[in-house]
């Protein structure tokens, strides 16, 4: 057997025990979950242009068309993480006020998801200087959404 079909199979077989395992978590906890994975993926791909932008890693354009336009498709995901009654104490570090307070929250989430567009599009076309000033721009919207409505 090669290699290749071996992975397939791996895969299939993977693909399949998580699809048993999700369908024994609750509404809340799958969505818990889904909320936990865009966060960790955005995370996972705004680190290098952060890095970029602080002078940490030198400017790379391609790479920072690449990470900006992944951190946008995911940031357009985040909506539908945040259904009423996801908050599952001890398992998110989401604060209550999100769904107290929801037409405020959806507002700082549409502008997130503003600035990430933002972001993919200058990523293109900018310099250092520029993609700083994108990413600082970006950053500034999670750090106000973060001091609202994320547990320290």
């Amino acid at each position: 057997m090669s290699r290749q079909l071996l992975a397939l199979s791996a895969l299939v077989i993977c693909g399949i025990g998580l699809a048993f395992a999700h369908d024994s978590h609750t509404k809340a906890e799958q969505a818990n979950d889904y909320r936990h994975g865009l966060y960790g993926a955005i995370a996972w791909n705004f680190a290098p242009l952060g890095a970029m932008a602080q002078g940490k890693a030198p400017f790379d354009k391609s790479e920072a068309t690449t990470r900006a336009a992944r951190v946008a498709a995911l940031a357009e995901m985040l909506p539908e993480a945040f259904p009423e009654g996801s908050a599952i104490k001890g398992k998110t570090e989401a604060k209550a006020a999100i769904w107290e307070h929801r037409p405020e929250f959806d507002a700082l989430l549409k502008k997130f998801i503003s600035k990430t567009e933002a972001l993919s599009e200058g990523a293109k076309t900018a310099d250092a200087e520029k993609l700083k000033t994108l990413v600082l721009d970006t950053r500034a919207v999670c750090k106000e959404c973060h001091e609202k409505y994320k547990e320290d």
